[in-house]
């Protein structure tokens, strides 16, 4: 019996193909480069190359006061101002020992609230966007503009919103407010059921997410991914709950904390949505408390030159994205002698490097995007 083999060409030499997936791509969310070694169409390994958009702002921090660095802490993740400048202002009142108004640190949770829908919504339409589906992205814009209005008028700023100032906030709130504030939510409300019609209950996103980029609970630990990425893969852990801040003690039984166990694309938009739901409820409780609150101060009268005492720090807060956590070192000047930035975006994209490996090129958009991440705070 004779064998013969025509043709084979290059095909005889097992010869990967190295390709870089940006540092300029439409699914990398901006400036993030992907390194991947191919075998065909699937990935062999894939490297995160990260550092295109570095700013240098913990070296900025140093040569600012305390007031100045809450403009450059609200910058590295766009879509969470907010809740960027509460971690800074919050490490910087525990230096102090700082009680902050009872009047502020629940309108610090209601727009914390509320900044955190605005982070999710933006990912519950371009997530969808990213695999074909063009319509949620609409739908999406349409709630963050309810609630981006009346972020705007108490803060005169739709994305960077510098409202949070040491001792409490910038100013009370205008009147009639509250009033508006709980129509932009109510309205919100009633139409997130488009995410579970539209999108979840679509059976090409379902198949293009289910058991795709499925995240051990041990990788989880091992690289220090947090927030509903995490809470995805069947890790239990919300600063919220479990270590809570601002006000979030006086509302453990409204705070609900959305967990999954399949850690695959599919668990992190649902846990992603689940948790949008959530924090609209959130905001609601802290609508009906300010309500109830008697008039008085938002903030703490400050001295003119605000100096921390000489020491160290560390505050974190549940961040849209994640654990962010703020290592504030002061020798007793006006301007930190260091300010360590933990960003939640910079640990969850390590992941990739164990999440790429042996997936298909064609499902590498969908975990990328499923990350949910912002390039700059990675980079920061």
């Amino acid at each position: 019996m004779t064998e013969t083999t025509v043709g084979i060409g290059g095909g005889a030499e097992s010869t990967d193909m190295v390709l870089n997936i940006g540092p300029q791509h439409p699914s990398t969310h901006g400036v993030l480069r992907l390194r991947l070694v191919l075998d065909g169409e699937r990935i062999q390994s894939a490297e995160p190359v990260i550092g295109y958009m570095h700013r240098g702002a913990e070296k900025l921090f140093e040569a600012r006061d305390y007031r100045q660095i809450i403009m450059l802490a609200n910058r590295h993740d766009w879509l969470s101002a907010f809740s960027n400048e509460l971690g800074v202002v919050l490490a910087v009142e525990r230096m102090l020992g700082m009680e902050v108004p009872e009047r502020a640190v629940w309108t610090r949770t209601l727009l914390a609230e509320l900044n955190r829908v605005l982070n999710h919504l933006m990912f519950l339409g371009s997530y969808p966007l990213e695999l074909g589906g063009i319509t949620p992205i609409f739908h999406a814009f349409r709630e963050r503009e309810d609630l981006q209005h009346v972020m705007e008028e108490i803060s005169g700023g739709r994305m960077h919103y510098m409202f949070n100032r040491v001792g409490g906030l910038k100013d009370d709130l205008p009147a009639g407010w509250l009033g508006r504030a709980r129509q932009a939510v109510a309205e919100v409300r009633s139409r997130m059921g488009v995410y579970d019609d539209l999108v979840l209950g679509n059976e090409i996103f379902r198949g293009r997410t289910r058991g795709v980029g499925v995240l051990a609970r041990e990788t989880v630990h091992a690289y220090g991914v947090s927030g509903p990425i995490a809470r995805a893969s069947g890790v239990d852990f919300d600063l919220r709950r479990d270590e809570p801040y601002l006000a979030y003690a006086e509302l453990q039984d409204v705070l609900k904390v959305a967990i999954r166990e399949e850690g695959d694309c599919l668990a992190r938009f649902e846990c992603l949505l689940e948790q949008t739901h959530a924090s609209l409820a959130l905001a609601e409780a802290c609508l009906d408390r300010l309500d109830e609150l008697p008039p008085g101060p938002i903030n703490q009268r400050l001295p003119k030159v605000l100096k921390a005492p000489e020491g160290h720090t560390y505050a974190w807060t549940e961040n849209p994205l994640g654990l962010n956590g703020y290592y504030l070192v002061s020798k007793g000047e006006k301007t930190p002698y260091r300010l360590k930035l933990r960003s939640a975006s910079y640990n969850n994209i390590q992941a990739l490097t164990e999440l790429l490996p042996g997936t298909l090129v064609a499902d590498m958009v969908a975990i990328l995007g499923s990350l949910f991440f912002v390039v700059g705070d990675i980079d920061k």
